[in-house]
């Protein structure tokens, strides 16, 4: 049972658990005139039930009751789950044993506190004010905390998002394709670059003004970014109207599908470009490579092959993917240091 009114809403909780009517009713009256709102349970199972409902900031809890004692009740209360949010509430034990057995059955069921009856009341106070504050400074820390996690990640996210697209930036392109460079050689697994490029986006910005522009390149943004489904793959701006796709344990004919995907999406959007060349809508350019990372290779003639593969879609009239064959890749990879 909790006893509040719209003035005590910010007031701490104090959860009284005693199996006697009458220690119930004088703790009570004590945490009151402290300020505090009270919650009652007369055994260890109601009070597990409240604990979880209310969060209480303080737990005073008899040892001996029927039903679930205070030493077992006190135990499980450490079990129940926590998030970041709520910090564990305190425990103060109230018993009528004084043995040093006791005491210390107390503290190892997870008390942090106890007092003996009959009740010396100022001591009670004071303990229960002690317990209360350093309760709630521990919740402020981990609020804090959780608050400089969040802006942590945050500064991490702009450092790594393009502003515009909300696309990985260059930067974050580049550590990503770095560290999966490194993982398919290790495990000799097959890697796959496509480059993009919007065709005549020169002539689209002429046309139709830059922030028409900065429209476009939203919308393709979000149509590469649908096409790629798996987790470890990435969709980048790499630059200006040119975006890049990393796709890790993917082989030529995985990424030729990604590759088409794309062309498939960014012909949906049905974007009106009537100063281009090829069609009356925006169309992309690709570029695909794919090859199994072997560390005696300098892996941005990966980029070069894939480059290559891009430029030939422009050559063969644009709106189109082309694949660098890895039966090719001898005139692109050269050893390291060569």
């Amino acid at each position: 049972m909790l006893e509040t009114n719209h003035s005590e809403m910010a007031m701490p909780l104090v959860l009284i658990v005693d199996d006697e009517p009458l220690m119930r009713l004088q703790l009570k009256r004590a945490m009151k005139q402290l300020g505090y709102q009270v919650a009652e349970a007369t055994n260890g199972a109601e009070c597990l039930d409240l604990y979880v409902q209310l969060s209480p900031d303080l737990v005073l809890l008899d040892a001996l009751m029927p039903v679930m004692d205070g030493f077992t009740c006190c135990t499980k209360l450490q079990t129940l789950p926590t998030t970041e949010q709520v910090y564990p509430a305190p425990v103060l034990m109230i018993t009528a044993l004084e043995s040093e057995e006791s005491v210390e059955r107390a503290f190892e069921s997870g008390a942090v506190d106890y007092v003996t009856k009959p009740i010396h009341w100022a001591v009670l106070n004071q303990r229960v004010r002690r317990l209360i504050a350093q309760a709630q400074l521990q919740q402020q820390q981990a609020l804090l905390q959780q608050q400089l996690q969040e802006a942590n990640l945050a500064l991490q996210r702009l450092a790594n998002t393009d502003s515009l697209t909300g696309l990985a930036n260059r930067r974050c392109f580049d550590e990503h394709f770095a560290q999966e460079w490194r993982r398919m050689a290790r495990e000799k697994q097959p890697l796959s670059l496509i480059l993009c490029d919007v065709d005549f986006f020169k002539h689209y910005n002429d046309t139709y003004g830059h922030q028409a522009g900065d429209r476009c390149l939203m919308s393709v943004a979000k149509a590469i970014s649908s096409s790629v489904k798996r987790s470890s793959d990435l969709a980048a701006r790499y630059g200006g109207e040119e975006f890049a796709v990393i796709l890790p344990n993917t082989d030529e004919v995985g990424a030729a599908i990604i590759a088409e995907a794309i062309c498939t999406n960014i012909r949906a959007l049905n974007i009106a470009h009537s100063s281009s060349n090829i069609a009356e809508h925006v169309t992309l350019s690709l570029g695909v490579a794919t090859m199994v990372p072997r560390p005696q290779f300098n892996s941005e003639l990966f980029f070069t092959a894939s480059d290559a593969a891009l430029y030939r879609a422009k050559d063969e009239g644009r709106d189109r993917y082309c694949v660098q064959s890895s039966a090719s890749f001898s005139s692109f990879m050269e050893p390291l240091n060569s």
